[in-house]
């Protein structure tokens, strides 16, 4: 790459991957989290809380991801008061010992609040699948032995609810790290708001998204590698398992 780009040019592009790791990790955390008690509410007792995790997935979802984007970072503007925005827009370091961190930009907390809003609903979606697959069974057993239901949900229901869901999941976190490419519309120097910059300075088209294209397959690949060894290892520890029990029989 150095043969066909300028060093400072490929480091703009290592910074704007960078931004989109960052991106995409925070929204990857956070988006499971609250996926995850999305779910939770979507299969809860009452009925308020039923429809109202119902009703966000269907503002969320139903919405382009660009246009949310769009609403995050301009209409925040217009409806925060200026001494915030004020403060949003000046660069300020946290330190935390010997380490000083910069706080994120606004079009960071922008495309950050965007993207998980809207991962969220799809993250609580795959989730609640996971916990529909597992058999009434188990929790018709569950309830035999005298657990409650929150014991039931804990150590019956989640552990398989996660193992149906995982792969699934990876596949948002897959577009998780896509979509985030959509931030270069807020001003975000991601990767491809700083493939857009090399190009735009440099004219060398192929080069420059080229580059950019090489690393988001080397980030869905870095996930997919890890659904394979997690796959591989749930497979060994299922076999392990029935081999002891077929020893003990």
């Amino acid at each position: 790459m150095n043969a066909w780009l300028e060093p400072r040019y490929v480091a703009w592009i290592w910074r704007g991957f960078a931004m989109t790791l960052a991106l995409s990790a925070s929204v990857i955390v956070c988006a499971t989290l609250l996926g995850f008690a999305l779910a939770l509410a979507r299969s809860a007792r009452g009925a308020a809380l039923r429809r109202a995790a119902a009703g966000y997935v269907l503002i969320f979802r139903n919405s382009p991801l660009l246009v949310q984007l769009l609403f995050w970072y301009f209409g925040a503007a217009v409806l925060l008061p200026d001494s915030v925005m004020n403060w949003l827009n000046t660069p300020h370091a946290v330190a935390l010992g010997p380490v000083t961190l910069g706080w994120p930009t606004f079009e960071f907390v922008a495309g950050w609040l965007g993207l998980t809003c809207y991962s969220t609903t799809f993250i609580g979606e795959e989730f609640r699948a996971g916990m529909r697959g597992v058999r009434t069974g188990q929790y018709q057993a569950a309830a035999a032995l005298g657990l409650t239901r929150f014991a039931t949900l804990r150590h019956v229901i989640l552990p398989q609810a996660v193992r149906i869901a995982t792969p699934p999941l990876a596949g948002q976190y897959m577009n998780v790290i896509k979509n985030s490419s959509l931030t270069m519309a807020i001003g975000l120097a991601e990767l491809s708001y700083s493939s857009r910059q090399v190009e735009t300075e440099t004219l060398k088209t192929f080069q420059s998204f080229g580059m950019a294209t090489l690393l988001y397959i080397a980030a869905i690949a870095a996930i997919e590698v890890a659904l394979l060894i997690w796959q591989r290892r749930g497979a060994y520890q299922s076999g392990g398992a029935r081999f002891v029990r077929g020893g003990g029989s």
